[in-house]
Parts: structure tokens; C-alpha cells; sequence
């Protein structure tokens, strides 16, 4: 495996995400997630993925006791982000800069990220000099290289490059089924970033598992294929961009580890043929009228009604499109203890911190009607 193009120190063009850690009821798996820690490192690869609010904090603390207590510093990459929310002023922010460090056990960050910027946002960073803070963190050598993580339009992304040039990496939300996706516009924003000569990092390019459960037809297109499984081609996909310098997966056990890291150690582009079978597979997915629902969680935090919009999202997904019956049993289990679909009170929190754009309001409505029929 060739060390990567754009960061030498980084080993090959696959990272570990760990916002979907496996977990033991709310507890990180830490048994688990150290097995897939090593067989990570062991693979060659060394990127890893997190923030501050994965998992309530406990991505953080994970990884301090599953790799950075474990291994030597320069055994790994570590990038963790600065998160809107969690700041006020511009001096709160080395405070939470030094929380995030003791919480992983590292004294300098590889790679720190402005976190999920877009037009909500980006003017609460510019107000707190968050952007000149983590530069002047790289000048005393407490960050290696200062970059973003975006989820908004490609005239927004131009405009963050143009206030700061000293980006050096941009994290973009990019997968087969959201290239042309006109809510997320992925192709578009990838072209900004290939005109500023930026290296790409790349989350979702399962889109939160989605591509890893297809429909039975989409499926039996990349079976015809002979060459993988459904989500080696979403990741093969994503990775074969010039201008891509890591693929990011979000693995949640040991069998995913297994398999995306051996599709990733030898990785090739798709061939003309497989390209074509990935754009029939977008095609009779698109058909398919699901919710492209990707379970980042973020909507759920602040939902007043306790809402689990991604669990429910998914049964209505799991139910719509693999006819799958059992999930009205499922969607009793999930509004047990927690505000059905009904309960919305549309006060749009929810969709203000979602990175596709869903109209989740709208969409609760609906799961309403299938599974609320009562």
C-alpha cells in the first residue's frame, strides 16, 4: 500500500469514521471497537475520524482506550472538528480544544475541521475567530493542517474558500446515489473543490449503510457483476476521484471492518462496466421512493418530542421498499419510550440541523399514516 499522495503520513486512501462505534446498549463496545482497531492498523491503514458530539462524547473517550493509550502517537492520524454548538465566544474555544484532547489522549490533533459548515452557521465560526483560532493552534503546533467539513451548496463552499485560501482539506458528503442529488449536489461541490486544487475527504460513501441494503432488483445488477458486494462499489466509486484524498466508512462491527478494509488495501476504480451498472443502480433506486436518511442523528438531539427520526425513517424505508412487514412491529419497539411520528410539533429543529435537507416534517407525516393507522 502506497502512503497517500496529498498527506504522505497518511497510509493509503482509507479512514476509520467513528460516529457509528459498536455499542453494548448506549456503552461503546470497547471489546469490539479494539478488535477493529487493530485489524485496521494491521491492514496498513492509520486515518481516523471524530468529534466531539459522536455518540455523546463517548467516540472520544473510545478511542483514547482503544488506540491512543495503545499505540505509539505516530502509529495513527487523528482528526477531530470544532462543532457550532458547542462554543458561545471565541474564548470558549481553547477550553473545548483542550477537552477534546484530554478526551482522546493526544497532545496535538492531525487534522482539526470547522464542523458541518454551511449558511447557518459559518458566520457564528467568522464572529468567534474560530477559523483564526485553529490556524494560530497550527502555528503552535497543537494541529497539523486545519481544514472543514461542509454540508451546504456549491456557491456557499466557494465562498468559505475565497474568506480562507489556508484550507487545506474539505470533507464533503459524496456516494453514487447523491452525485446529482439536487439537495445535496455533490458533484457540484466535488468540481469547486477540484478548480481550488483542495484534497477531498469523503463521509457517507455508503450513505449511512443505505447502499449496503439495496433493493432486490439494484442488487441483482451488481450481482450479475460477480465482483463484491454492494457496498465495495460505493466505496470504490467514491475513492476514484483524483482529487479524493481519503474515503471515510462509518463501521459499527467487526465484518464491516473486515470487508471494507479489503476492498480499500487493493483498491482499483471501477471499470467502464461497473460504472454503468452503478448508474442502473441509482436509477431503480431512485424508484424506489425511499427517505435518503443517512442516520447521522443530528436531528434527534434537540427534538422537544424525543422523536428517533432516523429509526423511524428506516422502518418506513425497510417497510416501503423490501416489503418488509415486521416493522410495524418495529416501529412499536422504537415509540415505546419515545414520541411517535404523530407527535411532531413542527417546530423545525430538525430540520434546520440536517445535512440532506429533508423536509422531516413532512416526512414524519407520512410515517404517521403508515404505521399510526389507528
Amino acid at each position: 500500500m502506497e502512503n497517500n499522495r496529498f498527506f504522505p503520513e497518511i497510509h493509503g486512501n482509507f479512514g476509520f469514521g467513528c460516529m457509528r462505534l459498536p455499542l453494548i446498549g448506549e456503552e461503546v463496545d470497547t471489546s469490539e471497537f479494539t478488535r477493529m482497531v487493530d485489524l485496521f492498523l494491521d491492514q496498513g491503514f492509520n486515518y481516523f475520524d471524530t468529534a466531539h458530539g459522536y455518540l455523546g462524547g463517548r467516540s472520544e473517550t473510545a478511542l483514547r482506550t482503544c488506540l491512543t493509550s495503545r499505540y505509539n502517537r505516530n502509529n495513527y492520524i487523528l482528526t477531530n472538528k470544532l462543532t457550532g454548538n458547542f462554543f458561545k465566544t471565541e474564548e470558549d474555544i481553547r477550553p473545548l480544544f483542550q477537552e477534546q484532547l484530554d478526551a482522546c489522549g493526544v497532545e496535538h490533533f492531525d487534522f482539526y475541521l470547522m464542523h458541518a459548515q454551511n449558511r447557518n452557521n459559518y458566520e457564528h465560526f467568522r464572529e468567534c475567530r474560530a477559523y483564526e483560532t485553529a490556524f494560530r493552534l497550527k502555528e503552535e503546533g497543537k494541529v497539523r493542517h486545519v481544514g472543514i467539513s461542509f454540508h451546504d451548496s456549491p456557491e456557499m463552499l466557494e465562498r468559505i474558500l475565497t474568506d480562507y485560501p489556508q484550507i487545506e482539506i474539505v470533507q464533503i458528503q459524496f456516494n453514487y446515489l447523491d452525485y446529482e442529488n439536487p439537495n445535496v449536489q455533490s458533484r457540484a461541490v466535488y468540481e469547486v473543490l477540484a478548480r481550488h486544487n483542495k484534497p477531498v475527504l469523503i463521509m457517507e460513501p455508503v450513505k449511512g449503510g443505505t447502499l449496503a441494503e439495496l433493493p432486490e432488483a439494484a442488487q441483482a445488477v451488481f450481482d450479475g457483476l460477480q465482483g463484491g458486494g454492494s457496498a465495495s462499489y460505493a466505496l470504490r466509486f467514491a475513492a476514484g476521484f483524483p482529487q479524493v484524498c481519503v474515503v471515510l466508512s462509518g463501521m459499527s462491527n467487526m465484518q464491516q471492518t473486515e470487508d471494507n478494509t479489503g476492498v480499500m488495501k487493493d483498491f482499483r476504480p471501477l471499470d467502464e462496466r461497473e460504472r454503468e451498472a452503478v448508474k442502473q443502480v441509482r436509477d431503480i433506486y431512485m424508484e424506489q421512493n425511499s427517505i435518503p436518511c443517512t442516520a447521522c442523528r443530528y436531528c434527534v438531539d434537540g427534538c422537544p418530542q424525543q422523536i428517533l427520526i432516523p429509526d423511524l425513517f428506516h422502518a418506513m424505508n425497510m417497510k416501503r421498499v423490501f416489503k418488509d412487514w415486521h416493522q410495524e412491529d418495529r416501529y412499536k419497539e422504537l415509540t415505546a419510550e419515545n414520541g411517535r411520528a404523530s407527535a411532531c410539533i413542527r417546530c423545525g429543529q430538525c430540520e434546520g440541523a440536517c445535512p440532506q435537507h429533508l423536509p422531516i416534517r413532512e416526512l414524519l407525516v407520512k410515517v404517521a399514516e403508515v404505521f399510526e393507522k389507528e
